[in-house]
């Protein structure tokens, strides 16, 4: 019998929700800082490798904004 696939694979919607809320819009009006730590602390993995889209649920410009203010930031040695 094959498997079901259920949807705990993919993160909740709520959770999605809340990482696209956490301070990074679409419309590009509030675009992320590396000096804003914790924020970027919360796209990065135990081990220090950021997550990728699938898991925060960002848009691609997001994303990459997000990616970028992270190298940023480990260039400036606020972030591992």
């Amino acid at each position: 019998m094959a498997r079901n696939k259920h949807r705990d694979d993919e993160p909740s919607a709520r959770r999605r929700n809340q990482l696209t809320t956490l301070g990074v819009r679409a419309d590009g009006r509030n675009p992320v800082d590396y000096k804003d730590v914790a924020l970027l602390r919360q796209f990065l993995s135990d081990k220090g490798r950021i997550r990728s889209r699938r898991l925060t649920g960002l848009t691609p410009q997001q994303q990459r904004q997000v990616a970028t203010a992270i190298r940023n930031a480990r260039e400036m040695a606020l972030l591992p």
